[in-house]
């Protein structure tokens, strides 16, 4: 293990010195002792490729290196809030396309899975792979009964070269933060461990078919999108299982064009499938690059998207959801103290930042961008530089906020690709504004008030252990005292339960609250205030 380990790091370094990347490291301020080592180090000997920029050097580098440092170099392409431009465009030119491992492998795997020979499985199945990408590849196949399915496989000893390449990776990245402010600020740790979480994550077939699950139930019976069905009798944690879909890639705008289909309303599809997952679902797929999406050859004048590669999906709460929404139309009211309030009452900022301050940044931000008609203006681009504006007044960015940045950035480009007048906050703000009446409604409203309830118990459990701990004490107060303990008690938990759900300082969030949220407070505080 250690030599192979050994082995791989001399790789990296053979690689680091053929693109130079020591070039790239220098334009950070580094320690005067890692700048002399950067310098005199043996890469020196090499010249720097003249026709590669900085940002496609590192992208070869990446794609030298193999499966894991491509899949890396993707992820990192979705942080442009801490990348320069230039290298974040190119890293996300990283091509998920590695040589295919032999047939007879594949069946070798597939077998040890399922613990059944092929032939007992399946009536056909195909050793040339359809598709082969960083972690597993895609070979097609029919069922026993007739089902036209694709078969996917995890790499034999992926698991083992990304746990190898992920401790370099930590290393590269601890050293990083220790010799430079700037590192430092990328923080390099944190975004490793997100990597490390996401591509195990994928080496789980079994969670992706769990996604895919979810998915098709949330749009079954839906025009705009299709789901492919999971055969979970064949599914493992190597090998999933799946239908096998017959649609035209999506970035085929020929075969598009030869079946007639509606090119406005795809784009616009693809918008409204994006914030139906978002906001009704809080559920939604996070890596709808154009490879892993297809239309239906059925109905090219009402077209539908069908979606494959589920390895990778995002979930917000019903607060981040609440906040995201307001968000997005106090910007296009071009509220800007709205936006700073809002930051800071979801904690996505830190409680003392000054509103004035905030409110200055993301004015400046966002004028210029406002200036453009609103079929020019990037919602992705938007929620970037804001993140690059909140950054600066340490807003921690959250992991689901980054995938849905990135969802969004890849619905954008998409749907300006098929349809380049696509109004993305014209087709967007008719189904937020009706998002926000719909949790107002009475239904709504008894919903909120059910989730309310089924916390009371755990409410009143609390209230118990502390009136135990106060029973046990020392001293007692007088007998009067005591017996309206509980009750003070409990009125204040409810009063604090009530209260933190109003929406924080902003007292134009108060109107919006529920009325169960109301009735937690008028409780609370008649349980306080009565007397005997």
């Amino acid at each position: 293990m250690r030599l192979t380990a050994f082995s791989r790091l001399l790789r990296i370094l053979h690689i680091f010195a053929r693109y130079r990347l020591d070039q790239i490291l220098l334009a950070l301020p580094l320690p005067w002792l890692a700048r002399l080592a950067l310098q005199l180090g043996p890469w020196r000997l090499r010249p720097a490729p003249r026709d590669l920029s900085r940002g496609a050097r590192l992208r070869k580098a990446c794609e030298d290196l193999g499966p894991v440092f491509i899949k890396f170099g993707q992820i990192l392409s979705t942080r442009r809030d801490l990348l320069p431009e230039d290298i974040a465009l190119e890293l996300a030119r990283l091509q998920d396309k590695v040589p295919p491992f032999p047939g007879p492998r594949a069946r070798a795997r597939i077998e040890e899975q399922l613990g059944q020979r092929i032939e007992d499985v399946f009536a056909e199945f195909s050793d040339q792979p359809l598709a082969s990408a960083s972690v597993a590849q895609v070979h097609a196949a029919r069922l026993k009964d007739g089902s036209e399915v694709v078969v996917k496989v995890v790499r034999p000893g992926i698991g083992e070269t990304i746990d190898q390449d992920i401790q370099w990776l930590f290393l590269a990245a601890r050293l990083l933060e220790r010799i430079s402010a700037d590192g430092r600020r990328l923080r390099p740790v944190e975004v490793v461990e997100d990597y490390e979480k996401t591509i195990f994550d994928e080496l789980d077939l079994h969670r992706e078919a769990a996604n895919a699950s979810q998915l098709r139930r949330n749009f079954e019976g839906s025009e705009l999108l299709y789901i492919p069905r999971i055969h979970w009798d064949w599914c493992r944690h190597k090998v999933l299982v799946m239908e096998r879909i017959d649609g035209i890639p999506v970035t085929d705008l020929a075969a598009l064009a030869d079946q007639r289909t509606d090119m406005q309303k795809l784009a616009e599809r693809g918008v409204e499938i994006f914030f139906t997952q978002v906001f009704r679902d809080s559920f939604f797929h996070a890596d709808m690059h154009p490879g892993n999406i297809f239309i239906s050859r059925k109905h090219p004048w009402e077209p539908q998207y069908i979606a494959i590669d589920f390895g990778i999906v995002g979930s917000l709460t019903p607060e981040d959801q609440s906040y995201l929404a307001r968000n997005l139309m106090a910007f296009f009211k071009r509220d800007y103290r709205r936006v700073a309030q809002l930051h800071i009452d979801s904690g996505w900022v830190p409680a003392d930042t000054r509103v004035n301050e905030f409110e200055a940044a993301i004015r400046s931000v966002c004028e210029p961008i406002f200036e453009r008609p609103l079929k020019d203006i990037s919602f992705g681009q938007l929620l970037l530089r804001l993140f690059q504006t909140a950054r600066r007044f340490n807003m921690e960015v959250q992991p689901q906020l980054v995938l849905l940045q990135k969802t969004l950035l890849n619905i954008e480009g998409l749907g300006r690709q098929l349809y380049p007048d696509l109004d993305l906050w014209n087709t967007a703000q008719p189904y937020l504004e009706r998002w926000m009446r719909e949790r107002m409604l009475p239904q709504h409203q008894l919903k909120t008030w059910q989730q309310h309830l089924e916390r009371v118990p755990a409410l009143i459990d609390t209230t118990n252990q502390a009136l135990g701990k106060l029973a046990r004490a020392p001293e007692q107060p007088r007998a009067q005292q005591r017996s309206r303990w509980p009750l003070h008690l409990a009125g204040i938990a409810l009063l604090v339960f009530g209260a933190s759900a109003l929406g924080g300082a902003d007292p134009a969030l108060w109107l919006d609250a529920a009325p169960a949220q109301w009735g937690l407070i008028a409780l609370g505080s008649w349980l306080i205030l009565r007397r005997g």
